[in-house]
């Protein structure tokens, strides 16, 4: 039997229905850059997540560069984040020229440790960036009572956890700024690139609305001023109108051009409506991992008051290679992340990051030890059933 470790196909053809009408609709209608699709769409997410300002943008990437920069992160300013995630959320802090200082994590649910944050914290310490990795959520109680006691921002790293909760919050709604990646991969994946940003706070809400696109426009005025303290807004004496605004061309920001596309807004639109649905189906697979595979793996532990969106299945063992190796023979698809920290990665070898004063031992073993399983919402029973088959033949084998 064949399993692949995402079968992207099979999700297309589920909606197809749905999906074709709406991308014909939005060619058709030649509104390819905001609108009422990616309005629509923004605040479909807003009433999901339970939050005041849903902004889309380009890529998770983005999100991140457009939450550092709206929190007036600078060069210099240092940011604590954890070494057991992907490449983005370092590469990010490094981009605004600000220095990532990685923490290790905890072996239980591989999310920041946040009793090893406080010793890190220095007069350079600017804000704090939990990722919820795998879909599992940060003890976010504990890293928020350190960010309000040392004046901190707390930027949540979302990518891989849409639709998960902590103590009923959703992810993206409990820091200052979440942020959310729709890659094609994702529990809600766009046919392209997009990306999200989300904030209960009106003022950084504006500074990530002019720093999407270009500084520009009466936003521009509004977050330079909010970044800087310097009031410069022109006044045009003109009128703005839906179909001409005076201010487009007045900058007042060095800003990006992020805007997330109508088109990856109306497939989000239609997979929104899917997606409860989509985590419960991955959480099922998820229970029936937990309950069929030998005690020869160990499966991550999250606490009840958690809901994880199971983004991945990951299993920790001593044999990962070889047990990467037996998989693919069976024709499963297999995911090795992350096999590099991102403290032992070269981008990060120089002056330009800092790891904690006890290192990344926790993270450094999990490198060696992650295996993740497939998990996605159109696995059929057998297709589980084989891998878990297949995982606990390799132990027995492992044995005799």
């Amino acid at each position: 039997m064949k399993v692949p470790f995402l079968d992207l196909k099979k999700q297309y053809n589920s909606l197809k229905t749905e999906l074709e009408p709406v991308v014909l609709e939005v060619m058709s209608s030649c509104a390819y850059i905001g609108g009422r699709y990616v309005n629509d769409f923004e605040s479909k997410v807003a009433e999901y997540l339970e939050v005041k300002h849903a902004i889309g943008c380009s890529s998770g990437t983005a999100a991140l560069i457009l939450a550092l920069r709206a929190c007036n992160i600078k060069p210099g300013d240092e940011v604590i984040t954890t070494p057991f995630t992907f490449f983005a959320t370092a590469e990010a802090i490094a981009c605004v020229g600000a220095k990532p200082v990685f923490v290790d994590v905890r072996p239980d649910d591989y999310t920041i440790d946040p009793e090893k944050i406080e010793e890190e914290i220095t007069g350079k310490t600017k804000a704090i960036l939990p990722v919820h990795i795998f879909g599992a959520m940060c003890d976010m109680d504990k890293i928020m009572a350190i960010a309000r006691k040392h004046g901190l921002k707390v930027i949540e790293d979302d990518a891989q956890a849409i639709g998960s909760e902590y103590h009923g919050r959703k992810a993206g709604t409990i820091g200052d700024i979440g942020c959310f990646s729709f890659y094609p991969t994702k529990n809600l994946g766009g046919c392209g690139d997009g990306g999200l940003v989300t904030t209960n706070d009106d003022c950084l809400a504006i500074n990530l609305r002019s720093l999407r696109e270009h500084g520009a426009g009466k936003n521009g005025a509004k977050a330079r001023e909010n970044m800087t303290g310097v009031s410069s807004m022109i006044s045009t004496g003109e009128q703005v109108t839906e179909l001409y605004d005076p201010y487009k061309y007045y900058n007042y920001l060095i800003a990006y051009n992020s805007r997330l596309d109508a088109l990856q807004a109306a497939v989000l639109s239609v997979k929104l409506g899917h997606l409860e649905e989509f985590n419960k189906q991955r959480d099922s697979i998820a229970q029936r991992y937990i309950k069929g595979l030998t005690a020869n793996v160990r499966c991550p532990k999250y606490k009840k008051d958690n809901k994880t969106c199971w983004h991945q299945f990951v299993v920790c063992t001593n044999k990962k290679q070889e047990l990467c190796q037996a998989l693919s023979e069976k024709e499963i698809g297999v995911g090795t992340f992350y096999p590099v920290p991102l403290h032992k990665q070269a981008a990060f070898d120089g002056e330009n990051s800092r790891v904690a004063k006890q290192g990344c031992p926790v993270a450094e073993n999990l490198a060696k030890e992650t295996v993740c399983l497939p998990i996605f919402p159109e696995m059929t029973d057998e297709q589980v059933q084989y891998v878990i088959e297949t995982v606990n033949d390799f132990f027995e084998g492992e044995k005799a």
